[in-house]
C-alpha cells in the first residue's frame, strides 16, 4: 500500500459567502484555499490482514469465512467495521491479500 501527501484545491464560490455575511476572514472571495492533507501511516498487507482477522474474532465472527467472503466478491460487508477494519481492508487490493496469504502458506510449508 502506498500512500502520498496530497492536496487539495477548492475553489470558494460567491454563492457559499453570500449566506455568511458578517462572517470574519472572508476579504476575498475570489481566492483559491488549499488544504494539506497529511500522509496515512503506511501499512503492510499482513498488518491490515492481521488487524482484521482480530476485529472479527473480538466481534464474534469466523475470521476466515468472513475474510474469504470479502475476497471471493469484493463486497466490504463481510467486514466488521470494528477498529476501522473494513476501511483498511479495503484500501488493499484482494488480489494483494490473495497473494499474502499463498506466501504465508508457501513460506509455512517450507516450499521454497
Amino acid at each position: 500500500m502506498n500512500f502520498r501527501t496530497n492536496y487539495i484545491k477548492i475553489k470558494t464560490s460567491n454563492a457559499f459567502y453570500s449566506r455568511y455575511k458578517g462572517v470574519k476572514n472572508m476579504q476575498n472571495i475570489n481566492n483559491t484555499q488549499y488544504f494539506r492533507v497529511e500522509k496515512e501511516p503506511e501499512l503492510k498487507v499482513g498488518d491490515v490482514l492481521t488487524i482484521v482477522y482480530r476485529a472479527l474474532s473480538e466481534k464474534g465472527y469466523n475470521p476466515v469465512n468472513q475474510i474469504v467472503g470479502y475476497i471471493m466478491s469484493g463486497d466490504p460487508t463481510y467486514i466488521t467495521s470494528h477498529n476501522n477494519a473494513r476501511s483498511l481492508i479495503m484500501k488493499v487490493e484482494r488480489d494483494e491479500l490473495v497473494e499474502e496469504v499463498l506466501k504465508a502458506y508457501i513460506k509455512n510449508n517450507h516450499w521454497e
